[in-house]
């Protein structure tokens, strides 16, 4: 998990909304099995496109102020956030090829 970072209610706007780099947003819950099982997905996807994506890591049970900001009522939603704005979102556990061509549109191109 050294690619992820933690995400809080306090360094939100610093981590996410102020990043250079798109951001991949996982809201999640320790007791929610789908959030576990998307984790290991989250964790390969950090690591693929390092450099290219940030992916930030949201406990919504100890971080209701952004939770509540971005009306997350099912875990987990993976948000992608490009200049500060959630640009799309997944719902639920989907498979890493489905979560890697919802993120390639908003990656920075590097010639």
């Amino acid at each position: 998990m050294n690619n992820v970072v933690v995400g809080t209610d306090s360094n939100f706007q610093q981590e996410v909304l102020q990043s250079d780099t798109p951001v991949l947003v996982d809201f999640w819950a320790p007791w929610c099995g789908p959030c576990r099982m998307v984790a290991p997905v989250v964790e390969e996807i950090a690591t693929d496109l390092a450099g290219k994506l940030k992916v930030v890591k949201v406990n919504t049970d100890e971080n209701f102020g952004v939770s509540a900001q971005y009306g997350i009522r099912s875990i987990p939603t993976l948000g992608i956030f490009k200049n500060g704005k959630l640009v799309d979102a997944v719902i639920g556990a989907v498979p890493k090829s489905h979560l890697v061509e919802k993120i390639n549109p908003h990656l920075v191109k590097v010639n």
